[in-house]
């Protein structure tokens, strides 16, 4: 009698197993039908947008009157945006595809900015011309790799969870046999001219930050490894006993630069630090550590920052924003040059609100941005300003200052900050003309949750 009890409940545990194992199979399987299919979408929308992009580039060459171009050239930047998206789903991150992805970026971001730009007052210039046209030649090349490509998918019912796995197995020295995985490596390969590009004066902003920090940097004095670790122990004020290690940081940035990590023994911890090579100038810095209970108020934290700022050289930075996460309070400071304020030149840090150190620091905008200005006096009123300003808005302050545009310019604006309902917003209004150059919601205060 138990025996059969015995050999009952085995034969209802088999069938349990059996059952749970093919319910299993069976989601992964639907699983992996639904990776296929958006990769599948993915691929064949990515093939279909570059081919607009190639027949609106043609299109814009063809076109004679300025108000079919600016839209012509909005359709690029927003297919363009769609296609970097598409290109961002394929599972291709084992193939070097910077080139494609930087030159996407830079078709989409100069026809953006041509295409806001007044061309019945600037209209497009011999260069850009030409830079239109390089772009449509480049364009074509990318069109061609990729309807092959889309071809012999088709044909041969290639799967992209199947060209996944051979990316994952490929080694550097048995390159991919697949037709699809050699034409993207072809089609990055292409483009590489596209940095020889005129992209028209105006559009510099186009140029990544490490290209515009290069430039800002570029011709002053270069800094040894021994001084690079003195100007490190000052700046953190560890003094002589923090051993201080120099690296070189490698091709992977466009500027020389030292990587710098920098014991700190009252933390029990290291300090990791980029500075330039030409100038000596701490670029960012950051601490890990594990920060014990707030025993500082965020003001005292926003004051301790403010007072590094100015012991390291960056004298009349005005505190424009602050917030709390946790135990860290967040700063960010802009320079004040004759009261005006200059959002270009921007520093972040983050100070510990355990025993108030400062735990990182960014001045990138800093660096490539600050220089002496020759500002000129609005042609508005600030009450002619604040005319442009939507009637909605509450506004609480206002202040004189200096912002980059979506053309790259520096302009003059009134700044007015306001609300609308429990929305707080920092509104720029053109303090020669009056446009509204540029809104931004203000973030509110991080919500706390407590778990415990």
């Amino acid at each position: 009698m138990i025996r059969n009890i015995i050999i009952g409940l085995l034969a209802v545990a088999v069938i349990a197993l059996g059952y749970w194992g093919f319910q299993e199979q069976e989601q992964k399987q639907v699983l992996s039908i639904n990776a296929e299919n958006n990769y599948q979408r993915a691929f064949h929308d990515l093939t279909f947008h570059l081919d607009q992009i190639e027949d609106e580039l043609g299109a814009t060459l063809a076109m004679n009157t300025r108000r079919q171009l600016t839209p012509a050239l909005a359709e690029v930047w927003r297919i363009t945006s769609l296609a970097q998206a598409e290109l961002g789903q394929l599972p291709l991150n084992s193939l070097q595809l910077g080139k494609t992805e930087e030159f996407l970026y830079k078709i989409g971001k100069f026809s953006y900015q041509t295409s806001i730009r007044d061309l019945d007052k600037e209209p497009l210039t011999d260069k850009e011309y030409e830079t239109l046209n390089k772009l449509y030649d480049y364009s074509h090349e990318i069109r061609e790799e990729m309807r092959e490509s889309q071809a012999y998918v088709l044909k041969n019912g290639q799967r992209w969870l199947d060209i996944d796995k051979e990316l994952q197995a490929a080694t550097t020295e048995e390159p991919s046999r697949n037709l699809v995985v050699n034409n993207f490596e072809i089609m990055n390969k292409n483009v590489e001219g596209y940095s020889e590009v005129e992209w028209g004066a105006g559009l510099t902003s186009i140029e990544d930050l490490n290209g515009e920090l290069k430039r800002a940097l570029s011709g002053k004095k270069k800094v040894s490894k021994e001084e690079a670790q003195d100007i490190a122990r000052k700046y953190l004020d560890l003094g002589d006993r923090a051993a201080v290690h120099v690296a070189d940081t490698g091709k992977g940035l466009e500027y020389p630069a030292y990587s710098l990590v920098i014991d700190d023994p009252d933390h029990e911890t290291n300090y990791y630090m980029d500075m330039s090579v030409e100038g000596g100038h701490p670029i960012w810095f950051l601490q890990e550590r594990q920060i014990s209970d707030q025993n500082i108020s965020l003001n005292d934290a926003s004051n301790k920052a403010q007072r590094f700022l100015n012991e390291n050289g960056m004298e009349n930075m005005q505190l424009i924003d602050s917030k709390q996460y946790d135990s860290i309070g967040m700063f960010e400071f802009v320079y004040l040059d004759n009261n005006v304020r200059v959002y270009t030149d921007a520093v972040m840090t983050e100070v510990a609100l355990d025993d108030g150190s400062i735990i990182s620091y960014e001045a990138k905008d800093y660096l490539i941005n600050h220089k002496e200005r020759d500002i000129k006096e609005p042609k508005l009123t600030l009450e002619e300003a604040e005319t442009s300003v939507n009637p909605n808005v509450s506004v609480m302050e206002d202040h004189l200052a200096i912002i980059e545009n979506d053309l790259g310019d520096e302009v003059l604006c009134y700044e007015f900050i306001g609300t609308i309902k429990d929305d707080t917003y920092r509104i720029f209004i053109n303090a020669d003309d009056g446009e509204e150059e540029k809104v931004d919601r203000l973030e509110r205060a991080e919500r706390v949750y407590d778990f415990s």
